[in-house]
């Protein structure tokens, strides 16, 4: 298995496919397995592609040829949808979909065009975490807003009890058993105990990570470390409670990974090895850390941030507005238009 993984980036397949095929390359696997991510980030392994065979040469092209077709006919289709709206294309935004090879040969696989594939991947899979803490801020802030919206609508008495219903929902989601620290020995042993059914008396490092590295690449992935998570998570939210909101749980889920990734992953290559994992079992941290901080207990947006968030959807709101009053005008204007045509056929007969 290659060392990327559904990483929900636009060109994940392609991705995945050139590293699945340049580690089947003898020499490039021992290469990709020793190199420092940094050297790799620095483009040091991009190099090791001239020594590559032949034949996994010829498929990287093949790869490349199909991945710039792809890209191709996702342009043609931007265009299209534009220019069906009367929106001008940005091609600089476009071309931007193209940093992650060298479009200029769209022929051949090139050491760019690996250099470009690494270089684009780490950087996108750095800001791919940022974006998704920010969608799911502007979430709560519309959510906030549609709330506020739904009061202005009630007179006083039904106001009053429905913000007492949400206070209360507030209280009952905060009123959850208490949450282990992500990674620590007593969060862990839960799964072992609970997940595997084994002895908590027993709880053996190397034994967890064996039987949690579910594809047996000797690593665990972000998937395979976020899905440990779960029985905490499952404490704190149930799909079935009105007070629970699965967004919610889905954005605690990757702040446990952000955390864990922080503390265990030493080299930054968004992968936890089992050394790595041993070295993070024999710190203190692991045996005794601090309480976990959930969601609720912080704002997750300021009232500055809500309130610039609001006057962008007022403005949004307006110019849908006037775009929807320029449209209706244009419409007038066609059915009079039509209209005079009518009467001058029924004069001309």
């Amino acid at each position: 298995e290659g060392r990327f993984r559904d990483t929900g980036l636009h060109y994940d397949r392609y991705l995945r496919e050139v590293i699945d095929f340049l580690e089947k390359d003898p020499h490039f696997r021992e290469k990709l397995h020793n190199t420092d991510m940094e050297d790799i980030k620095q483009g040091k392994l991009a190099k090791e592609l001239d020594f590559v065979s032949h034949h996994v040469r010829t498929k990287l092209d093949e790869l490349k040829r199909q991945e710039v077709n792809r890209l191709r006919t996702l342009i043609k289709l931007k265009q299209d949808a534009n220019g069906e709206k009367g929106m001008t294309v940005d091609h600089q935004a476009l071309l931007k979909q193209f940093e992650h090879l060298n479009n200029m040969n769209p022929h051949t696989f090139e050491v760019e065009d690996l250099d470009r594939l690494i270089k684009s991947a780490t950087n996108d899979l750095d800001n791919f975490d940022k974006e998704r803490h920010e969608d799911f801020k502007k979430y709560e802030m519309a959510k906030e807003h549609d709330r506020k919206e739904h009061l202005k609508t009630l007179d006083e008495d039904a106001r009053k009890k429905e913000e007492e219903h949400f206070e209360e929902l507030k209280k009952k989601h905060a009123d959850h058993p208490k949450i282990n620290h992500p990674g620590s020995q007593d969060q862990l042993k839960e799964v072992w105990e609970e997940a595997d059914g084994l002895d908590p008396n027993d709880f053996d490092p190397k034994t967890f990570f064996k039987l949690h590295d579910t594809n047996g690449d000797g690593y665990f992935d972000e998937q395979e470390l976020e899905a440990l998570f779960t029985k905490e998570l499952e404490k704190v939210y149930d799909p079935t409670h009105e007070e629970d909101d699965m967004m919610e749980m889905e954005e605690e889920r990757l702040r446990m990974r952000e955390h864990v990734m922080n503390e265990v992953d030493t080299n930054k290559d968004r992968l936890v090895s089992l050394d790595e994992f041993i070295t993070a079992t024999n710190r203190k941290e692991f045996l005794e850390p601090d309480g976990w901080e959930t969601l609720e207990q912080n704002p997750i947006y300021t009232e500055e941030e809500l309130r610039e968030f609001e006057e962008h959807l007022a403005r949004e709101e307006q110019d849908l507005n006037l775009k929807t009053n320029d449209l209706m005008k244009q419409r007038e204007e066609l059915e009079r238009q039509q209209e005079q045509l009518n009467a001058q056929k029924m004069e001309n007969k």
